[in-house]
Formats: structure tokens, C-alpha cells, sequence
């Protein structure tokens, strides 16, 4: 049986340590002080006996981590354990220090409560732990989003009282009276109307311009932590929690679809508006060369005015590619082949109000590696131990500009954090899925290429595949509707337009 689980100094101290059976502190702390002292240096062994336990330790540079058994447990199966333990504690902690061990305590014991239960060890690996202790509660957010919902709700009251405490000084001032006293601050006119106004004032100053009013909470009783709670509450909070500028987690898959909403739409939409947009799906190999590279686009048209419902759009298609455009089947193609107009067949129908409608699509797919917007190389070298490894970016496409570009590469699990080298751009070290991004704002041309470098433990197949998102206001294929007019008296109609280019996926395999 495994009594307990610790990480201790050199001197004995216990930083952390997770007891498997009824074991007061007392006896823990005299167990992991005595075990330095039993250690005997000349020795290879890695567990050490008294006449009641075993101490089965690893060293990890000025730590120990040490597992307390009975003397007749399975040696074999403890150091396999031990194994485990040592694997778990770097993917927590960036550094085996002993402040670093104190500040992610929480998360190692409750990996720790993974591996073992009630002292027999559990059959998981470190992918498991990884992802059983990553597990999230909707029933926690639901209970946070009420819990700001009602702090929102205690200000708001808060700042109402405060004005209503204003407004009585005035009212007093004004028609000479005394204003009222307020509590224990006084209550004569002088101190009552000073201290309601120093209140309001502090309050008015503290406050932080609201994004959106305070929705109203329904009185009676929380539904929040019940299991019976409908799948539209929940998706209602999260939205609310994004409103506020909560991060939700998505998946890495979901990213490029959650850029494009956060990228603002036009200040001044028309009546007539248009939406442009691209998305581009790619694959490289890490020694040079485009596998495949497919992107497709659409342009939606919307029309909120019936005036403007018989319109005709005239496009300008600059690309050199070889794009294949595709119209709506009620656009007449005649008009748009001779043209460059879209407009519907019957000229006598209009376009539908108030919702989106695709008028024409285009694809392109490629092998040609000059149509690469961004290339990614990326060259990781063994040296020893560890793998040094260097990452440049260059942008092919100079007409383009890409905001939030994010590169993300793997590394290898249970080897600490990457030591960075030279950088352009800002990086994000994610420990527990194993990544390092690579954040850049703006790649543009005047900032078309960049490099980092930076050194780990592992092989040169761990760094791949390379992902890339990325998002930007200008579209690959350079087709564009420069022109609305109508179809009566061939008069031009105003219209606003929205551009967004979108990775769907974007892989150096």
C-alpha cells in the first residue's frame, strides 16, 4: 500500500505531500525529516528502510520526490509509480523549484489524487491525467455568472441610492431647509450634504463605463447549481460572459470562426451591405513543398430597404490564378460573363429583404508553392541532450495585412518549459497541452518576416505539425464589387462592404 506521496528539500522540509491513508501531519513531517538522515550518499539505491516503511525517492535537482510504502508493497510497482510522479510534476511546474512546487501545490495534488486511490495505483498514463484533470463544469460558470450578475445589480442599487442622497441635498439647498442626516456620518445640513456628496462622488468616479446595461435578474430562487438546468441557460451566461470580455475556451479548430466574429463590422452599414469572405485550408511539408492548398469564397448580399431590392452588383475580378467563379442559380450568367454584373434573371423580381444571400462563390486549389500567402520554415537541430530549434516566418503575399497571427508548436510532454532565445513577437507557454504560440499582431509589408528561436529536450518529429491562424481585412483573390446600381434608371445605390480572410486550416506537417 502507498501511504503517501511527497516533495520534500534536500533537508527533509515537505513542500507538498498527499497522504493515501489516515496519517496525521506529525507523523508525515517526522517521516520526510528523518529520511535525509537515512540516505546513505555512498550508495546507488533509490529507496531507503526503517523497521516500518520503506522510502522509495528520486532525486530532481534540489528536491526529492519521495513515496512513503509499507515494507511489503511491491518495490517494481513503486518505482514504475515514482516514475509517473516524477512525469507529472513538470508539466505543472515551469522550473523544480521549491516556491514554483508551492505556487502550483493545488494542481499537483489533485494529478496526484489521479494516479493513486486510497494507496493502490490507479491504470493511467500522463495523456489522462492531463485531460481528467483539465475537466470543466458548466455548473461552475452558471454559478459565476450569477454571482457577477448579482455584484452588477448590488452597484447599480448602490449608485441609485447614492444619486437619491444627491438629490435630496439639492432639493434641500434649494428651498433652504436642512439636508437630511444620513447614518452615523451626522446630521446636522453641513456634514449630511458633504458626505452625500463625497459618497456619490466616490461612487460616480469608481465606476467603470459599462459595455452593456445590467440585465435584470428574475427574484425567486437560483437555479444556477441544479443538474436539471436547460442547455439554452447556460449558452445564455456564456454569452454573457463574452459580452464582458470573459475569455471561454474553444477548440484550436473553432479559433478562426471566433476571430471573425471578434473583427468589428463596418461603423456605417447600408442599406445595401456586403460580405466578402475567404477561407483557406493548407498543407505543407516541413521540407519545403505546397501539398494541397484549397480556398474558397463567397460574396453575401444583404438588403434591409425594399427600394434597393432591384439592384445589380458590378464586380471587378483582378486575380491571375485561375480562380473558378460560380453565380446563384436565379443570377443571370449571360449578364455576368459579358459584364461583370450581377443581377437576377428576371429583372422584374427582387433580391429577398432582410437576409443574407450568396450571389457568387469562387474556389481555388493549387499545388503551385509561390501561392502560399505565409511560409512557415521551421529547422530543429539535435545538440546533446536537447533540440535547439529556429522558426521564421516570411509573407509571400505582400497586398496582404494578417492581424492575430498565432503560430503553435508542439513540444514534447514532460521536459519543462522551451528556453526562448531571440523572438519578434510575444510567445505563450501552454504546459498543459503541451504547445508553445507564437503571437504576432500585425504581419504585413513592412513587417513580412520574423524568426524565433528557442531550445528543449526532445526530437526534431516532436515540433511537428506546425498550425497557423490567422485573420485578416483583405481578401487572397482580389475580387471586389466596386459598384451598385439599379436596375430602373441604372442610378448608383450606396453600399458598405465587410472583408474578412479566414484559416480553416493551415498545417507544416
Amino acid at each position: 500500500v502507498l501511504l503517501a506521496a511527497a516533495v520534500c528539500t534536500k533537508a527533509g522540509k515537505a513542500i507538498v505531500s498527499r497522504q493515501f491513508v489516515e496519517m496525521t501531519r506529525t507523523r508525515i513531517e517526522g517521516l520526510l525529516a528523518a529520511f535525509p538522515k537515512l540516505m546513505n550518499t555512498g550508495k546507488q539505491h533509490t529507496f531507503v528502510e526503517t523497521e516500518s516503511v520503506r522510502y522509495v525517492y528520486q532525486p530532481m535537482e534540489k528536491l526529492y520526490m519521495v513515496l512513503i510504502t509499507t515494507k511489503n508493497s511491491n518495490i517494481l510497482e513503486d518505482l514504475e509509480t515514482l516514475r509517473l510522479f516524477s512525469r507529472v510534476i513538470p508539466e505543472y511546474c515551469r522550473a523544480l523549484e521549491e516556491n514554483e512546487i508551492s505556487e502550483h501545490c493545488f494542481d499537483l495534488i489533485f494529478a496526484f489524487d489521479e494516479i493513486v486511490a486510497l494507496g493502490y495505483r490507479e491504470n493511467v498514463n500522463l495523456a489522462q491525467i492531463r485531460t481528467f484533470t483539465e475537466m470543466e463544469s458548466h455548473e461552475e460558470k452558471v454559478f459565476r455568472a450569477v454571482r457577477e450578475t448579482q455584484e452588477r445589480e448590488a452597484k447599480a442599487e448602490m449608485r441609485r441610492k447614492a444619486k437619491e442622497l444627491q438629490q435630496a441635498r439639492r432639493d434641500a439647498e434649494r428651498q433652504g431647509k436642512k439636508a437630511p442626516g444620513f447614518g452615523g456620518f451626522g446630521s446636522s445640513a453641513v456634514s449630511g450634504g458633504t458626505t452625500a456628496a463625497m459618497i456619490t462622488e466616490t461612487i460616480i468616479e469608481t465606476e467603470k463605463p459599462k459595455v452593456a446595461p445590467a440585465p435584470s435578474r428574475p427574484s425567486g430562487p437560483s437555479k444556477a447549481l441544479k443538474l436539471g438546468a436547460k442547455g439554452k441557460e447556460v449558452d445564455n451566461f456564456v454569452d454573457k460572459l463574452k459580452s464582458e470580455g470573459e475569455n471561454i475556451m474553444t477548440s484550436v479548430g473553432k479559433r478562426s470562426t471566433e476571430a471573425a466574429k471578434v473583427l468589428a463590422p463596418p461603423v456605417n452599414t447600408e442599406s445595401v451591405h456586403m460580405k466578402i469572405e475567404e477561407k483557406i485550408s493548407l498543407t505543407c511539408g516541413r521540407d519545403g513543398g505546397l501539398q494541397n492548398m484549397e480556398l474558397h469564397g463567397m460574396i453575401m448580399l444583404h438588403i434591409s430597404d425594399e427600394k434597393f431590392a432591384r439592384i445589380r452588383l458590378h464586380v471587378e475580378n483582378e486575380d491571375k490564378r485561375g480562380v473558378q467563379l460560380q453565380t446563384h442559380p436565379n443570377v443571370d450568367k449571360k449578364l455576368f460573363t459579358a459584364e461583370s454584373q450581377i443581377g437576377l434573371k428576371n429583372p422584374e423580381k427582387s433580391f429577398p429583404i432582410n437576409s443574407d444571400v450568396g450571389v457568387l462563390k469562387w474556389r481555388l486549389q493549387t499545388t503551385e508553392e509561390s501561392f502560399i500567402p505565409l511560409t512557415i520554415n521551421c529547422w530543429p537541430s539535435e545538440s546533446g541532450n536537447s533540440c535547439d530549434v529556429n522558426i521564421e516566418y516570411e509573407l509571400q503575399e505582400e497586398s496582404l495585412e494578417l492581424n492575430d497571427v498565432v503560430i503553435t508548436i508542439p513540444l514534447p510532454s514532460g521536459v519543462g518549459a522551451p528556453v526562448i532565445g531571440e523572438i519578434d513577437g510575444e510567445y505563450r507557454h501552454d504546459s498543459r497541452r503541451n504547445l508553445l504560440e507564437w503571437c504576432l499582431p500585425v504581419i504585413d509589408a513592412k513587417n513580412k518576416s520574423g524568426s524565433l528561436e528557442f531550445s528543449i529536450a526532445g526530437q526534431p518529429n516532436d515540433f511537428f505539425p506546425v498550425q497557423v491562424s490567422f485573420i485578416s481585412k483583405k481578401n487572397y483573390c482580389n475580387i471586389q464589387v466596386t459598384k451598385v446600381t439599379q436596375v430602373d434608371g441604372n442610378s448608383p445605390v450606396r453600399f458598405s462592404t465587410e472583408t474578412t480572410f479566414l484559416v480553416d486550416k493551415y498545417e507544416i506537417l
